[in-house]
């Protein structure tokens, strides 16, 4: 795998984490996630993370997405929404 800017390679095990998140679980993980999780520091990882997340929002469709946003909240969540 390429190495990105900021050095950082994806792992076959952190793809295939990704790869079986559904929309929800994602948006969770996209919203509560604290600050300074790999998934998010702007490697390949979290490229691959929210491009991932943005094709299954397309998938299932604007309506259940906002369902599912709303469902969800900005509130503060339990940690096991992994």
């Amino acid at each position: 795998m390429a190495i990105n800017d900021a050095g950082n390679n994806m792992t076959a095990a952190q793809k295939a984490e990704i790869d079986k998140m559904d929309y929800e679980q994602m948006l969770r993980k996209w919203r509560f996630t604290p600050v300074g999780d790999k998934m998010f520091d702007g490697g390949e990882v979290s490229l691959y993370f929210k491009n991932e997340m943005f094709r299954k929002k397309r998938l299932i469709g604007d309506d259940e997405a906002v369902k599912i946003s709303k469902r969800i909240g900005w509130g503060k969540q339990p940690t096991n929404h992994g």
